[in-house]
């Protein structure tokens, strides 16, 4: 391996088009003049995983759970040095993936809140599935970070899944009205950042303008990925 490289390990397949989409922007921001300066990367595209939020909810984890151990140990036997999740309502399981593993196991949620801050952020609006608003995954990092997450009120989180759940997971581009309601919404609680806390929205995105308060965890999760991997951000 090139000197000062590491080895990026990714599991995915939640959805799989997410995954996709999380790769072609490692590839695109990556600073490579030819093949051999992109990241050595290992894609577990492990479509079998239970439903993140259904299992939240039923708290039924011991399948999921199981799951991510094993992807852990996968990686882990494949000897990369960095994991990304792309899924952020995954991460409310990603203990079971950091006790599977010696490799650092990156936190989309921590990445994103943390730039949210350094940008000034006070009221974060977390665009999510129900799972992870359910979980508070968003809300115990804001809290540590002195910061406050604003969740959406029932009607526009029934956007929020719906955008996710039927647009983007059924291979629509996103209804933009849906987005937009709860946009609004979060202009009215005076939020000053909205995270795409969902990779779905991050699909959505790739078809449909967002404006500038949104931070998209994805791109978060890529640019730090990237840099721990050794290669430049561009």
């Amino acid at each position: 391996m090139r000197e000062g490289y590491k080895t990026l390990g990714i599991i995915g397949g939640m959805g799989s088009k997410a995954t996709s989409v999380f790769f072609d922007r490692l590839v695109d921001h990556t600073a490579a003049s030819c093949d051999q300066e992109h990241i050595n990367t290992v894609i577990l595209n492990y479509a079998d995983f239970p439903d993140r939020t259904a299992s939240i909810r039923s708290g039924e984890t011991e399948e999921i759970t199981a799951a991510f151990e094993k992807c852990g140990r996968q990686l882990d036997y494949l000897g990369v040095s960095n994991i990304a999740i792309t899924c952020n309502t995954a991460h409310y399981f990603i203990d079971s993936v950091r006790k599977s593993t010696s490799a650092n196991v990156i936190s989309m949620i921590e990445e994103s809140v943390r730039l949210a801050r350094s940008e000034g952020a006070r009221r974060i609006g977390i665009m999510a599935t129900d799972g992870t608003v359910m979980a508070d995954v968003y809300g115990k990092v804001c809290s540590a970070e002195g910061l406050t997450a604003v969740y959406p009120p029932a009607e526009r989180q029934a956007d929020v899944m719906s955008l996710i759940y039927d647009d983007i997971k059924q291979g629509r581009p996103g209804d933009p009205e849906k987005f937009n309601r709860v946009m609004k919404q979060f202009a009215e609680d005076d939020c000053d950042k909205v995270i795409l806390a969902c990779t779905e929205l991050s699909v959505y995105k790739e078809t449909n303008d967002v404006p500038d308060m949104c931070i998209d965890a994805m791109d978060v999760l890529v640019r730090v990925c990237i840099e721990k991997s050794g290669a430049a951000y561009i």
